[in-house]
């Protein structure tokens, strides 16, 4: 009832946890695994090693969270081992990549693969990390260059992560032509918070990346105009809070929906609670299968 394939990879259900929320530890991906997920996005990986920001790198709003980790990370040698561990469990694992340049992008695509990842997913979009993210996914000439260049000489199933910008439509559709095996929208949107007794922005880096219900309306709305140009399946992220936003996507159009933020608060029961409330969801209304109501709000 709930299985589902997103670019020929093959998943128990359309739940996915997105990148970063439980930072690089495997034994993490593994509880989520067990815990009902479909798939696992991995921490996003650099070629160097990367410690990110000093803290405080998170801070809790009315309306979700804001954070600037700074894409801390081991480096490209921790891609391997993560890989390898994620997929002696048998899970379907996509791993998070960024870099400025091409060449960047096509190493650590590489280490990927030989380690058998199902699939990239290019953080094109990161809104609080300078020179990584969000200004390399701003520019469509180099974002086509790189899905071009990892499809023809690396051969992975590619999935660009967009953020939310004026032109992200036309972006997806030239991400499509490029040859991406399905696109994921969207990342968090970048914002600050002030502490007003202090004077100053709480996080360290000033500016962060906000998370939760706030931005789940904009990501809805991006998904619903992708479905309207797109023939490739696109992945939902943005704001989930609950199994009624999980279908909400789906009826958008998403094929798949990353979970994220909300864990911070609901914890790994989420994964299951949720899907079993989608069961009963699809049954209450008679569909035999999560596939017949991708895109239904459009009809």
């Amino acid at each position: 009832m709930l299985d589902i394939d997103i670019a020929g990879i093959k998943l128990r259900n359309p739940l996915i946890l997105a990148s970063g929320v439980v930072g690089p530890d495997t034994s993490m991906y593994i509880r989520a695994w067990r815990s009902g997920v479909g798939a696992v996005v991995t921490k996003t990986f650099t070629v160097e090693k990367r410690e990110g920001y000093s803290t405080p790198i998170i801070t809790a709003l009315r309306c979700g969270y804001l954070n600037a980790v700074g894409l801390a990370n081991p480096g490209k040698d921790g891609i391997r081992p993560t890989v390898e561990t994620l997929k002696s469990e048998g899970i379907p694992t996509i791993v998070s990549i960024a870099g400025s340049r091409i060449d960047d992008f096509l190493l650590l695509a590489s280490i990927a693969y030989d380690a058998g990842a199902d699939a990239v997913e290019l953080n094109l979009s990161c809104p609080h990390t300078q020179n990584l993210g969000l200004e390399v996914g701003l520019d469509r000439d180099f974002v086509m260059r790189v899905i071009r260049k990892i499809k023809e000489e690396v051969g992975i199933k590619v999935f660009p992560k967009f953020g939310f910008e004026p032109r992200v439509i036309e972006t997806t559709k030239l991400a499509e032509i490029a040859g991406a095996d399905a696109v994921v929208l969207m990342n968090t949107i970048r914002a600050m918070k002030i502490d007003i007794w202090v004077g100053k922005p709480i996080l360290s880096n000033r500016f962060g990346g906000l998370s939760g219900p706030a931005i789940h309306p904009i990501a809805v709305g991006l998904v619903y105009q992708a479905y309207e140009h797109l023939e490739i399946p696109i992945i939902a992220s943005g704001g989930v809070w609950s199994w009624e936003d999980i279908v909400e996507f789906i009826l958008a159009g998403a094929k798949g929906v990353q979970i994220g933020s909300v864990l911070a608060e609901k914890e790994y029961g989420f994964f299951r609670e949720a899907l079993e409330r989608v069961k009963n969801f699809l049954a209450k209304k008679g569909y035999k299968h999560i596939e017949d109501i991708v895109g239904l709000a459009h009809q």
